[in-house]
């Protein structure tokens, strides 16, 4: 008896287009649109606006400016180095509060947050109350670089920490145990299995603490001392634009910021790729 055979093609599925919208989706894309553009797009494009209305020669010599310079390099360098402290000691914190027991550990849980929770003219005061003139522990650091460091670190201290801690509770231990069984050290268990999984939250906090500390205001107004050439950061060089009633200027540094933000979060993001890809 001769048997049939199937001899033509597999007929393939074709899978529906991703931009397919229910009349839902579309309205809530819409609402979320609108909201960002009204509070984050148009304003950042009045800004960038603002700074080109004198022309590009006046935005070049805002920037080009020796006093306007050191401001932005100061505040660009103080946030880059503060944003690796919290990329290394976030993560060591987040680490001892999900892998360890010890006592008092919920109170240190609570205190990560007080950062947010704080208004930053009250951080400056309070880093002022401990470490001014009048301070307790006989250390002054009002008027330098070290002060401003400070002040930034204790802002940006929760970005890095609350990033890693919720991927460092889902991640799976057993990859790690099978490591370990198969001879893999601590460091080539951390490298290869541990690192990959935590560098998107690592990149994300250290995005959100670079892009917090060049902008950051509050803090520094009581302990940078804002001396030109010395302590004056962006954020208060843009003050004293607007006060001077030279917008063109203040908007031209705060776009540069705009940019320096973007490009450093970008470069992160693709560092995380790269490292995640090699494992």
């Amino acid at each position: 008896m001769a048997t049939a055979t199937v001899t033509g093609p597999a007929r393939t599925r074709r899978s529906r287009p991703a931009s397919n919208l229910t009349a839902a989706s579309g309205l809530g894309l819409g609402v979320a649109v609108l909201w960002l553009s009204i509070l984050v797009l148009i304003p950042l494009i009045a800004v960038v606006v603002a700074a080109l209305e004198g022309g590009v020669g006046t935005f070049w010599a805002a920037l080009t400016d020796p006093q306007t310079f050191a401001a932005l390099r100061l505040t660009v360098l103080e946030a880059l180095g503060v944003t690796a402290l919290n990329v290394v000691v976030g993560t060591l914190i987040a680490w001892v509060l999900v892998r360890d027991e010890f006592p008092g550990k919920r109170v240190l849980d609570v205190v990560i947050d007080i950062p947010f929770a704080l208004p930053t003219i009250v951080a400056g005061l309070v880093l002022l109350s401990l470490y001014g003139p009048a301070s307790p522990v006989g250390i002054n650091l009002v008027n330098t670089q070290q002060g401003i460091f400070l002040a930034l670190a204790f802002v940006t201290l929760p970005f890095v920490v609350r990033t890693v801690q919720p991927v460092l509770l889902e991640l799976d231990v057993d990859a790690e145990e099978a490591a370990a069984s198969l001879g893999a050290g601590r460091l080539t268990t951390f490298r290869r299995i541990i690192l990959p999984s935590l560098l998107p939250a690592i990149t994300a906090g250290a995005s959100l603490a670079f892009a917090r500390a060049i902008s950051e205001f509050g803090s520094l107004v009581l302990i940078s001392g804002n001396t030109p050439y010395e302590t004056e950061v962006a954020s208060l060089k843009i003050l004293k634009f607007i006060e001077g009633d030279n917008q063109a200027q203040a908007a031209a540094v705060a776009t540069l910021l705009l940019l320096v933000a973007v490009v450093v979060i970008v470069a992160l993001d693709l560092i995380s790729r790269r490292v995640a890809r090699r494992g």
